[in-house]
């Protein structure tokens, strides 16, 4: 990356490409056991080492028969089937056996039939309405799901719940994965407090590390929290010299602005290489990235505005963990939608404001950008479900007018207290 020396504010798209710039290659894989894996990447794509279901199998619980024209209503039970165990005697005129959910089919059956439309005397079983009996009814075919060889997952697919079940089912303990990111974490400031401790008069507590650990986390990543720093420029550096040899991925909140107490930058420059500080956005305008040591480990530093710290984050950092993690890299998922009330921003930079979007009743999304905008206030993004976008041509939007959001969450109903500024960090330049 070669230097910014001008100070001149990056688009927000040219400060991505330039993050992405500091990584020029993807992390390595690893194998992990399956219980470990929720949450993973993988680093291979899996196909069926069998059929799926391995046998043809029973849907439910009842009698199985060999279906025929004009199925008789009496039947006499041959034998049973149980999951876990098979029937392969040979069936005479009129048995069946009986047979519970997953057990094999038997030799010669090919029909379910439910014990709900059953009834039991002298020993045989009778069906109720076997009329309307389907051939093959309740009946799991070996191989309907999925047949040997069949591509079951691909690569860069996410680990749920349901894809670790599904690998289970397919007999691996194992899977290959994308190893993850760890990153070092830490806030800076001396009015910066850990929750739980005293307060002092000029204080306030740490939101920054706790709601950017959460978002590292949900991304994947390892955090390696380094709690707060003072605004001391040499523990700074230090800090940041170690934090470069234990980890992927350096990343602060506040001192990267022009205050008289922001050393997070020139600690930067000290140690590595400083790409560009200032960014076309709001909020998030002051944003440091370079790289850090011999290793010249990636870092990035975020506003000290917890608002603006967590914007930035969706708009920079998620798309950087991506490129590290090997998934392809864009810029944050959109939405089109229609505004219900005006909005307002200001030429010459991308104005992200936090909304509440919604699907009407016609199936139109529409969406609102909430009245409390500030950068300190943390109920907005409580009470958001996506940022507006209002790009750096435009600085009005009106009501009816359609524009592009970016979905932080799926619509729900949510209550809140009324929004109350909090500033937590200390970038003295505004954001």
């Amino acid at each position: 990356m070669t230097p910014d020396r001008s100070g001149a504010p990056l688009s927000v798209d040219q400060a991505r490409q330039a993050l992405l710039a500091l990584v020029p290659r993807p992390m390595g894989t690893e194998e992990v056991r399956l219980d470990q894996a929720l949450g993973r990447l993988l680093s291979e794509s899996i196909t069926a080492p069998m059929d799926v279901p391995r046998y043809t199998n029973a849907a439910l619980d009842g009698i199985a028969l060999g279906w025929r024209e004009a199925l008789p209503a009496r039947w006499h039970p041959a034998g049973s089937a149980f999951a876990g165990q098979r029937f392969d005697g040979a069936l005479g005129e009129g048995e069946c056996v009986r047979i519970t959910t997953g057990a094999p089919l038997p030799p010669g059956t090919d029909t379910v039939i439910a014990c709900e439309q059953l009834d039991e005397h002298d020993g045989a079983v009778m069906l109720n309405d076997p009329e309307r009996v389907v051939k093959g009814q309740n009946v799991r075919r070996a191989g309907e799901e999925l047949a040997a060889g069949a591509p079951v997952l691909s690569a860069l697919t996410r680990l749920d719940p349901g894809a670790l079940g599904l690998i289970a089912s397919l007999g691996l303990a194992t899977v290959r994965v994308v190893k993850r990111p760890k990153v070092a974490l830490f806030s800076t400031g001396n009015e910066v407090t850990e929750p739980g401790e005293t307060l002092p008069p000029a204080g306030i507590f740490d939101a920054n590390r706790f709601a950017l650990k959460g978002l590292l986390q949900e991304a994947g990543a390892r955090v390696l929290d380094l709690g707060i720093l003072p605004d001391d420029p040499e523990a700074i550096v230090s800090a940041l010299g170690r934090a470069a040899e234990q980890s992927d991925l350096v990343l602060t909140s506040a001192g990267v602005s022009v205050g008289t107490k922001d050393f997070t930058r020139s600690a930067l420059e000290r140690l590595g290489t400083l790409g560009f500080w200032r960014v076309a956005l709001r909020p998030g305008k002051p944003l440091a990235c370079g790289t850090l040591g011999a290793r010249q480990t990636p870092f990035v530093g975020l506003p000290g505005n917890p608002v603006a710290a967590m914007v930035t984050f969706h708009q920079f950092v998620a798309p950087l963990l991506a490129r590290l993690e090997g998934q392809p890299v864009a810029a944050p998922a959109r939405l089109t939608a229609v505004l219900d009330s005006p909005v307002e921003g200001r030429l010459g930079r991308l104005d992200l404001l936090r909304g509440v979007y919604r699907g009407d009743e016609q199936g139109v999304i529409r969406v609102h950008a909430l009245k409390a905008q500030g950068s300190g206030m943390l109920t907005s993004m409580v009470a958001a479900n996506c940022l507006i976008e209002l790009c750096e041509e435009r600085d009005v939007a009106v009501a009816g007018e359609v524009v592009a959001i970016q979905p932080l969450r799926a619509p729900q109903s949510t209550t809140l207290p009324p929004s109350t500024g909090s500033r937590d960090g200390h970038d003295r330049a505004t954001d």
